[in-house]
C-alpha cells in the first residue's frame, strides 16, 4: 500500500509544479504560494544556477550560459515546438503501445483505434497552420490596410511611428521583440508555436488550444472505459466479494478496487492522470483567451488598461484631493457664517467616492460581432471589400 501512495504523493506535487509553472502569474494566485513557486521556477531557480556556474567556471561560463539564455528564450528557435511533437507523439505511442491491446472491448468498439490517430493528427495540423500562419505581419505596402480595419481610440493607442520598423504603427499592433516585426492586433509571442499570435492566426491558436483540450478529454475518458471495461471482463468485484468476503459495497471495494488497478494497469492510470490534468490546465487557458476574444480585448492590452485605468485613478485620486483641500480652505474663510451640522458632515461622502475609473474598450463591438472579427480578421475583409469595388 505504501506505493500507491507513494505515487498518490507524486502526481499531486507533479499537479502543484505544473501549474505553479503555468498558471502562478494568474491574478488569481497573486500573494499566494502557487506565485512564490512560480517566481522560483521561472526566475530564482535560473539566478541560483547562473550564480553557481559562475562561482565554478568564472566569467565564460556565465557568458556561455547567457547565449544559450538568448538563444532559447530572445530569438526564433524550434525548441518548444520539438517538445511538443515529442509530447503528443510519445503520449499517443504509450497509449497505443498499453491500450490498444485492450480494443475492442466491453466498452469500447475497433474504431477508437483509428479515430485517436486521427484525432492526433488533426491536433498535429492545428498545431503546424497556427506555428507557419502569418500572425498578421505589417510592412510598409500593408500599414494602410491595418490602419483603416483598427482606428485609434485615443486612450491606449494614438498615431505614432514604430522606432524599429520606421513606419505607421496601427492601433492594436506591437514589435515583437523576438520575432522582430510589427503584429496587427498583437496577442503574444507563443514559444510553443515559435510564432506570434496576432490578427490572422489567433483563429488557428483558439482551435489548437480547444482541440487539444478535447484530445486529452477523449484520451482520459477513452483510458478510463479500458479500465472499467477490464474490471467487467475479469469480474474483479465477484472475485473480491465471493472469494476474498469484502462487503459488496462502493466503500469497501473502492480501496481494495484502486490497489489492483494501481498493481496490474499503472502506465494507463498514470496516462490519465497526466491526460486529466493537461486537460484542466488547457480548459483555463482557453477559457482566458475565449474571454478575451469575446470581449475584443488582446492579452498584451490587459496591460495597457491595466496601466492606463491605475494612471487614471491616481489622477481622480489627485483631482479629488485637491477640491477637498479647496472646499476646506472656503470652509475656513467663512467660519464666520452660520455653522453647519456635524451630523451632515460626518455623513457626506467623501470625493475620492464619486470618482469612477471606467473603461472604453472601442474595440468591443458585441458577442457575435467580436467573434467573426476572430473567424474573419477585419484587414482580410477589407482586402475582399477592395477587391470588389475595384472590380465593380
Amino acid at each position: 500500500m505504501a506505493v500507491q501512495w507513494v505515487l498518490v504523493c507524486h502526481g499531486l506535487v507533479t499537479l502543484l509544479v505544473v501549474i505553479s509553472f503555468l498558471c502562478g502569474q494568474w491574478p488569481i494566485f497573486q500573494g499566494t504560494f502557487i506565485e512564490r513557486i512560480h517566481y522560483f521556477l521561472t526566475f530564482g531557480a535560473y539566478d541560483y544556477f547562473l550564480r553557481f556556474v559562475g562561482a565554478v567556471f568564472g566569467s565564460k561560463g556565465t557568458n556561455a550560459m547567457l547565449s544559450v539564455e538568448y538563444f532559447c528564450c530572445d530569438r526564433p528557435n524550434p525548441i518548444l515546438q520539438i517538445i511538443y511533437l515529442a509530447i503528443i507523439g510519445g503520449t499517443y505511442y504509450l497509449i497505443a503501445n498499453s491500450s490498444f491491446e485492450y480494443i475492442p472491448g466491453y466498452y469500447l468498439s475497433g474504431v477508437h483505434r483509428y479515430t485517436s490517430l486521427l484525432a492526433v493528427g488533426v491536433g498535429v495540423l492545428l498545431f503546424l497552420l497556427t506555428s507557419f500562419s502569418d500572425p498578421g505581419t505589417v510592412k510598409a505596402d500593408n500599414v494602410s490596410k491595418y490602419i483603416s480595419a483598427y482606428p485609434y481610440d485615443g486612450i491606449i493607442y494614438s498615431e505614432k511611428e514604430c522606432s524599429t520598423c520606421k513606419i505607421p504603427k496601427p492601433a492594436r499592433s506591437k514589435h515583437c521583440s523576438v520575432c522582430d516585426r510589427c503584429v496587427a492586433r498583437f496577442d503574444h509571442h507563443c514559444g510553443w508555436m515559435n510564432n506570434c499570435i496576432g490578427e490572422r492566426n489567433t483563429r488557428y491558436f483558439m482551435a489548437f488550444l480547444l482541440w487539444h483540450f478535447l484530445l486529452c478529454i477523449y484520451g482520459t475518458v477513452t483510458i478510463g472505459l479500458v479500465l472499467a471495461g477490464q474490471l467487467k471482463e475479469l469480474r474483479v468485484s465477484y472475485i473480491l466479494t465471493v472469494y476474498y468476503g469484502i462487503d459488496n459495497s462502493f466503500r469497501s471495494l473502492a480501496p481494495h478496487v484502486v490497489q489492483w488497478l494501481l498493481a496490474s494497469y499503472n502506465t494507463q492510470i498514470l496516462l490519465m492522470v497526466f491526460l486529466a490534468i493537461v486537460s484542466l490546465l488547457l480548459a483555463g487557458f482557453f477559457g482566458y483567451h475565449a474571454n478575451l476574444c469575446l470581449t475584443n480585448t488582446t492579452t498584451n492590452e490587459t496591460f495597457k488598461w491595466q496601466d492606463y485605468l491605475s494612471w487614471q485613478k491616481k489622477l481622480n485620486e489627485a483631482k479629488a484631493s485637491a477640491a477637498a483641500l479647496k472646499a476646506s480652505v472656503s470652509g475656513m474663510r467663512s467660519e464666520g457664517n452660520t455653522p453647519k451640522s456635524k451630523w451632515r458632515a460626518f455623513f457626506r461622502k467623501s470625493p475620492l467616492e464619486d470618482m469612477q475609473v471606467v473603461k472604453n474598450n472601442i474595440y468591443d463591438k458585441g458577442f457575435f460581432q467580436n467573434l467573426l472579427e476572430i473567424v474573419f480578421p477585419p484587414s482580410t475583409r477589407s482586402s475582399l471589400f477592395q477587391t470588389k469595388s475595384k472590380s465593380g
